[in-house]
């Protein structure tokens, strides 16, 4: 049976936009942090459990929606359950009135004046939000602001006396085999407790921004939003996902690390919403055969340019072909190194970034635009049709052509869009196993824009007489590029 990757928040009716979604979970630090120290288990958990249970939470939301056939079981004509769904139904049988749907998830506290952190869906859609405190008192909340991305959702209780709260620790510190104690809601069950180790870490579900902590420590649905405690007592992830072929715990949880969280509520509690950097390339790892290509040293890391559109990038200067070696002073790793340093960058603040351009180290100061307002307003590029006639030709397992303008409306591409199209793959060839297909956009080779079937045979010859064993093509497929390196032996 196939493992999925599955939500945790436990729904008597599910609210239609919540289905089938992937939800990625959170965690906060509120105050300074303090340092995780690794220890031995401990002959009981109960001392700690009594410790932080106080500051950990229940939330109940419930949503309006909107009733539709549907939504409504089809049955048999004549079914002696007929009559049972008919009074949910108008005699029209369309939908009946709408409903409220409810959800339970977790939670904790973060300072004792109220604010609390959950996930994103354990709340998102509600029109209601309601917090069961361990001493069984009631409040309701307000959502003070959300982050999708990272799935992190900011409540804020009032309360007549102060809440007991929880701190955070480093989730960096944080070891494989160290051990970790989880609270939650498990199922609509109430105030639970679990504890496992640290499984695994930097594990990624599907975010640009996932740093997940793996853990044995049984977790379930409606566990969604609750902490993750190391044994100072302090958050250090929060129960986010499970994977497992039947929807329970198999020893197999995600909570996302709390340094990748603190700085998200940290803006939402400051702006109500995120203010990530950005600095407007499209970028890829630089692979061993991407650099041999390329002509690069062995070795040399950091994160390949693809493309550059209208942005900071360009305005100052960076090139697609440069590869990212030093950003704000520190070195580059790769892809999801530089995406996350870019986005902890202050807004409007002009930050060096160190290139290697053809062989030599240039170094641009880039004023970082707001990710959230490039995105709203992004759209794709391309450049101009070929006008010629078709004149296909077989290259590195791959038969080409010139794009006209018919090819381009069909695929959807832009109106300038130029190169070299891609009509047939060899299922056998490096070409195919590098993942191109038929319909991909050659627009470059060796760096330098390839039109006709000539040019790119012209780049082929340069790589070989220069001793090279690939060269590097630049691909589009549906307005999004990347490079590969292909052969040429």
């Amino acid at each position: 049976m196939q493992s999925t990757v599955s939500i945790l928040d436990s729904r008597t009716r599910s609210v239609p936009r919540l289905m089938g979604a992937l939800l990625l979970g959170l965690t906060v630090a509120m105050g300074p942090a303090h340092f995780a120290h690794a220890r031995g288990a401990p002959e009981s958990f109960a001392d700690l459990a009594d410790k932080i249970s106080p500051a950990v939470v229940n939330i109940t939301t419930s949503a309006v929606i909107e009733a539709s056939s549907e939504d409504m079981p089809r049955l048999p004509e004549g079914s002696p359950f007929q009559d049972f769904f008919d009074q949910f139904q108008n005699p029209d049988g369309e939908g009946g009135e709408p409903r409220r749907s409810e959800a339970l998830g977790s939670g904790f506290v973060i300072s004792e004046d109220g604010y609390i952190v959950t996930n994103n869906h354990v709340i998102e859609g509600a029109d209601e939000i309601e917090i069961e405190f361990f001493s069984k008192e009631r409040l309701p909340a307000k959502l003070i602001g959300t982050d999708p991305k990272t799935d992190i959702a900011l409540l804020k209780v009032e309360s007549p006396t102060p809440l007991p709260y929880v701190s955070f620790g480093d989730s960096d510190l944080m070891r494989v085999g160290d051990w970790v104690m989880a609270m939650g809601n498990p199922l609509g069950q109430g105030f639970s407790v679990s504890a496992g180790i640290v499984s695994a870490r930097g594990r990624e579900l599907q975010g640009a921004y996932d740093d997940f902590l793996q853990t044995d420590a049984a977790i379930n649905k409606g566990n969604s939003g609750g902490p993750l405690f190391n044994m100072d007592g302090q958050v250090v992830g929060v129960n986010t996902a499970i994977l497992s072929p039947t929807g329970g715990s198999i020893g197999i949880g995600f909570s996302m690390a709390s340094n990748v969280v603190t700085k998200v509520v940290d803006q939402l509690r400051e702006f109500g919403e995120t203010r990530r950097g950005w600095l407007g390339v499209r970028i890829q790892d630089v692979t061993p055969d991407v650099a041999e290509a390329m002509g690069l040293g062995k070795g040399v890391v950091g994160a390949l340019i693809t493309d550059v559109p209208d942005g900071p990038a360009k305005d100052a200067g960076l090139l697609s072909g440069d590869v990212i070696r030093l950003f704000d002073g520190k070195p580059v790793k790769d892809v999801r190194d530089l995406t996350r340093r870019v986005a902890d960058a202050p807004v409007g603040e002009a930050v060096k970034v160190e290139v290697l351009r053809e062989g030599k180290t240039e170094v641009l100061d880039v004023t970082l635009g707001r990710r959230e307002e490039a995105e709203a307003s992004e759209a794709p590029e391309g450049a101009k049709p070929g006008s010629k006639a078709p004149a296909k030709a077989e290259l590195m397992g791959l038969t080409v052509e010139p794009l006209t303008e018919e090819a381009a409306s069909k695929l959807g591409l832009p109106g300038d869009a130029s190169g070299l199209l891609v009509t047939a793959v060899d299922g056998t060839s490096e070409a195919y196993t590098k993942g191109l297909r038929e319909g991909d956009l050659i627009t470059e080779a060796g760096q330098q824009k390839v039109v006709r079937i000539e040019d790119l045979e012209a780049r082929i010859d340069e790589a070989r007489e220069a001793g090279r064993k690939s060269i590097l093509l630049l691909i589009r497929r549906g307005g999004d590029p990347r490079f590969v390196a292909l052969s040429v032996e």
